[in-house]
């Protein structure tokens, strides 16, 4: 029995349906993508009812483009836009949305990132290599003997988790509640999320939220040598952070911190393993193992969507007309994958050196975290395979059933 087509495209009108429900899409995107490389790179999407860009230099650049941005109700109002009312069973959850890095454009943006972004330089974190070597071997010691593991829950999750959460300040023994959290809010990134994942996100919100500012509070009379206490003491132009946005800049870190991390690491053991990549090789050296981890993120990244908004009107050079408050998709994932920038951008090369993906964005909201996240895979990783020699897929992964993210939901290996 055959399954139906995910996509249907109309290149005359750039009109394009994507049933993101169906497991040949969801499990499979690239295939999606490499066919609206050859027929419609910009088109509009009918169920999202907005346009969509997959193209590498239109994502690329619309990322860096400033007459977008991630929110607009610095430019226009509600009434004007003809935007709904907030929803007030989302209240916590868009608190935290109000004063996240990640949804303000400057001068607001460059204030908190400024007051963060210290931490995250690479000469900073590289200090980090031996806690994160050691707590990679540390982990694999409580499992080695068994033969077999369910990688996500026991070892990708762990690290980038354990790791946040010390640079924070906050105890690692609260990982458990943390990644519960952090799980629950990130459905509300799935399209057409239902009441009840609204629901469940915002009481996860307020969870959060209450927990963080027992720690700030705390913190305030007992401060320590960690990114929390920074950010509660810096002062940037005779101003601190709110108790507001110190809460939602924790999350943030705390959330983005790990989540992409966990997906990604998944992807990278998965497609190495898939693809019989020789472990030896790709990992034989620094410059090696760099190329092995980019590839890896290029291929297989975890992040497939970046929203914007358009702050005027605006007509692009192919013909495309934008109305101020108008969203767009940017499909870093498809830019990722296109012809026109990588050589046979469908086969996974371990050494490919074609230029940069846009995994992690690009302009002002290129992730902060990303010196972080490359420096957890290139340990992560070959120690994984170094300690395990003969790892290999003990039954088929399971594909998260969502499109935002693009993970998967268990990964059994053996050895």
């Amino acid at each position: 029995m055959s399954v139906p087509s995910p996509v249907s495209i109309n290149p005359a009108n750039r009109q394009v349906s994507i049933d993101v429900r169906n497991p040949a899409f969801y499990q499979d995107p690239l295939a999606t993508y490499a066919a609206l490389h050859a027929q419609c790179p910009a088109f509009f999407w009918e169920e999202r009812q907005q346009w969509y860009f997959a193209g590498y230099d239109r994502v690329n650049g619309l990322l860096r483009d400033r007459r977008f941005g991630r929110q607009i109700l610095h430019v226009a109002t509600r009434e004007e836009l003809s935007l709904p009312e907030p929803k007030q069973h989302l209240e916590d959850f868009d608190r935290l949305e109000a004063h996240s890095l990640l949804e303000l454009e400057p001068p607001a943006h460059t204030r908190l990132r400024t007051l963060v972004n210290r931490a995250f330089v690479s000469r900073q974190i590289e200090q980090l290599k031996p806690e994160i070597a050691a707590l990679a071997h540390s982990i694999i010691d409580s499992f080695e003997k068994d033969g077999e593991v369910e990688l996500l829950k026991t070892y990708a999750e762990i690290i980038p988790v354990t790791v946040i959460a010390r640079m924070l300040g906050v105890p690692v023994d609260m990982a458990p509640s943390l990644l519960d959290w952090s799980h629950r809010m990130v459905r509300m990134y799935m399209f057409n999320p239902t009441l009840e994942t609204e629901l469940d996100a915002n009481a996860a919100s307020a969870e959060f939220s209450a927990y963080l500012k027992r720690i700030i509070y705390w913190k305030r009379d007992n401060p320590a040598d960690d990114l929390l206490t920074h950010m509660i003491t810096t002062e940037k132009d005779g101003e601190r952070l709110s108790d507001d946005e110190l809460i939602s800049t924790a999350v943030l870190l705390l959330n983005a911190g790990h989540e992409a991390t966990v997906h990604q690491l998944g992807n990278a053991v998965h497609v190495l393993l898939e693809t019989g990549t020789p472990i030896e090789e790709a990992f034989s050296s620094d410059l090696a193992t760099e190329r092995t981890i980019e590839e890896c993120m290029r291929y297989a990244a975890p992040l497939h969507i970046f929203q914007r908004y358009a702050l005027s009107d605006i007509e692009l050079d192919d013909g495309i007309q934008l109305k101020k408050g108008d969203k767009i998709g940017l499909l870093l994932a498809a830019a990722n994958v296109d012809p026109a920038k990588f050589s046979d951008p469908m086969t996974f090369r371990p050494d490919r050196n074609e230029g940069a993906h846009v995994s992690f964005g690009a302009g002002v909201h290129f992730c902060i975290g990303a010196p972080l996240a490359r420096l957890e895979l290139k340990l992560s990783l070959p120690i994984l395979f170094e300690r395990l020699p003969g790892l290999r897929l003990k039954s088929e992964p399971q594909v998260k059933d969502s499109y935002h993210f693009h993970g998967l939901e268990r990964l059994e290996l053996a050895w």
